[in-house]
């Protein structure tokens, strides 16, 4: 007979002892529940100022946390007052979607964890596109948000709502804090998570009681300094005895400093087995994604690797720009010709969705090399359309290091990666030559963007907001190196622009930051150009527009002979930008020939500390024919 069967039958036996057990029990599950035991070694300090956004404010400062991103609400003040005390820089937005796209941002370009402070209700349910956007991004953020008090939950107060069900499908981990003593190693826990194993977004809720002072709480909480009745007189004791438990051992010292993080590697076995194939192979190509650009590996030692080891790349998300301008490794054009000749394929972080037409692209005789640190990304649809020969869940950035040194001696025959340029150059002549057609209506759309092209500087950072303009840009507009370009990832959202913009500029203010935007985008965050203008940070704004959703119109049009809904105006972008502080441009045909002297002047604009917007009226070309809108 097992112990616990015994038990039971020594407790049937005896019933007093079955009920003595009983009542201890429940005495113990009462004293837990009300943390009468807690209460009994941790003191209650009720002459204090101090506060729970105080707590949150030191954890992020430990963590090197600099930038706040929200949009300000009642229910989270306390957090953003300390953050300012504590010197991390409080940056207010227009929208609070824009607040988690700058934190997006920041977390790509700095290797931290970006943050925003949200207030309860629909200030939440604003951040929902974002979050989802950083999921499917890997990009690590922590959104913290307001919520009502822990007494009024599903009481009816004001913007209370189940902000848990919204973010558990989002979110790594979600967390509502309870008591003030909870929120230190809450937000440590968050901010290791967020950055371990597949880095994403996670979610910590903030009842107001536990960020607001004591005071301020016992006054809110409703109990009546007169009572008489028994009842009157039980329901005072139980608030007192909440507002005790809220605030026990809220300012003991507790430890700040950051949790490890686990990031999955290749083993040893896997790392020689890779050398090993690539040794053989006649023909290999690299297809990069933003995964590899992710912490522990810098990317100036990714390049370098890349360089040493001779392999043609294609380079997609945040890998854009990994080879600088014009490095004879990177390749741009004809990718899915390049994948029926090559005989390994290494897809550093890339993912067989619909950007590889769900791996139908690989040839089946190909040996494909993956590795991703997410599992269920690293075989997608490979149970249909594609094998992989290796497959390693792993940190793709550590891999190419530890291959680059595995590989030393080994060379790429050079005529592969020069017969690839060779296309390369055949076709953007063949883009060039495009790019000098006269449109019916306004500019041509690539004569801009070549021009733009010539513009951009060596440190500059390209953000990414729009469809069919935004996709002729990632053919013609070259990032100049690592972490220089911004654009949504696999969500493919629209309205990133301003956010991303506003962290990348805070991440690097002696860059120039541009947003290529097509004119459809430019509605979701045209007004944070009274943030840029209000924060002094100087962004250039490029408008494609041509008063077209264009990428939806291009095939609905054809296929159901309706323009319905795709339809816009050639509005005056450039006056929007002017009446939220910034400065604007209007550039169509009667000033083309000025078209370089007009990004010229918008530089120095810049430079001297404007936001500035260029409203770029463009025609229709069919460069675009052919891509794909669903």
């Amino acid at each position: 007979m097992s112990y616990a069967s015994c038990l039971l039958s020594c407790l049937l036996e005896n019933p007093i002892l079955l009920l003595t057990g009983i009542i201890v029990v429940t005495i113990t599950v009462l004293l837990e529940w009300f943390g009468l035991v807690y209460q009994l070694f941790h003191k209650v300090e009720r002459n204090t100022s101090r506060h729970g956004g105080e707590l949150v404010a030191s954890v992020l400062q430990k963590h090197g946390v600099q930038y706040l991103f929200t949009l300000t609400g009642g229910h989270i003040s306390p957090i953003l007052v300390a953050c300012e005390k504590v010197g991390i820089r409080v940056v207010d937005t227009r929208h609070e979607v824009t607040a988690v796209f700058a934190a997006d941002a920041v977390a790509r370009l700095s290797g931290t964890v970006g943050v925003a402070a949200v207030t309860a209700g629909p200030g939440l349910t604003n951040t929902i596109t974002a979050v989802k956007n950083a999921q499917m991004a890997e990009s690590p953020l922590l959104l913290m948000g307001g919520a009502a008090a822990t007494l009024l939950k599903g009481r009816g107060a004001l913007q209370d709502i189940d902000q848990m069900c919204l973010f558990k499908p989002l979110c790594k981990f979600v967390a509502t804090v309870s008591t003030v003593r909870e929120i230190v190693p809450t937000v440590r826990k968050a901010l290791a998570i967020a950055q371990s194993g597949t880095p994403g977004p996670v979610f910590v809720e903030f009842p107001i009681d536990t960020l607001y002072p004591y005071s301020m709480v016992e006054k809110e909480i409703g109990m009546k300094s007169t009572s008489k009745s028994l009842g009157q007189k039980i329901v005072n004791w139980y608030l007192q005895n909440h507002l005790n438990n809220l605030f026990a051992g809220a300012w003991e010292e507790r430890d700040l400093t950051p949790l490890p993080v686990d990031i999955p590697q290749a083993s040893s076995s896997q790392i020689q087995s890779c050398v090993e194939l690539i040794t053989r192979a006649k023909k290999p190509l690299i297809l990069l994604g933003s995964q590899a650009t992710l912490p522990p590996t810098p990317v100036e030692d990714i390049r370098e690797a890349l360089e040493t080891m001779g392999i043609p790349c294609f380079l997609g998300g945040m890998a854009r720009g990994m080879l600088g301008r014009n490095n004879p490794l990177h390749i741009r054009q004809k990718r899915r010709d390049a994948l029926k000749e090559a005989d390994v394929v290494i897809l550093a972080g890339t993912v067989c969705d619909f950007r590889l037409s769900y791996g139908r692209v690989l040839k089946g005789s190909s040996k494909i090399i993956a590795v991703n640190r997410d599992k269920s990304q690293l075989y997608k649809n490979s149970d249909m359309f594609w094998k992989p020969t290796i497959a390693i869940q792993g940190d793709p950035g550590s891999l190419l290091l530890a291959l680059s040194q595995g590989l030393k001696g080994f060379s790429c025959d050079k005529s592969w990666p020069q017969m690839l340029k060779e296309r390369d150059v055949e076709k953007e002549k063949d883009n060039s030559k495009m790019a000098e057609q006269i449109t019916d209506l306004h500019l041509n759309p690539l004569k801009v963007l070549h021009c733009l092209e010539e513009q951009i500087e060596d440190n500059s950072i390209l953000v990414a907001d729009g469809g069919d303009f935004v996709g002729s840009a990632a053919y013609i507009v070259r990032p100049r190196g690592p972490l220089k370009w911004l654009d949504p990832g696999a969500f493919g959202t629209l309205g990133v622009g301003g956010g991303f913009a506003l962290g990348a500029k805070l991440c690097r203010p002696d860059s120039e930051v541009w947003i290529i935007y097509g004119d459809g985008s430019l509605g979701y965050s045209v007004a944070e150009f009274d943030t840029f203008s209000r924060h002094d940070l100087p962004v250039i704004a490029v408008v494609g527009n041509d008063a077209c959703w264009t990428q939806i119109a291009r095939e609905q049009v054809p296929i159901f002979g309706s323009n319905v809904a795709c339809g816009l105006e050639f509005c005056d972008y450039q006056r929007v930008a002017e009446g939220y502080g910034g400065k604007g441009f209007r550039m169509d045909r009667t000033n083309e020939d000025k078209m370089e002297e007009i990004f010229k002047q918008a530089k120095q604009i810049a430079r001297d500390g404007h936001p500035v917007l260029l409203n770029v009226l463009i025609g229709k070309t069919k460069f675009r024919e052919g891509s794909i809108s669903v």
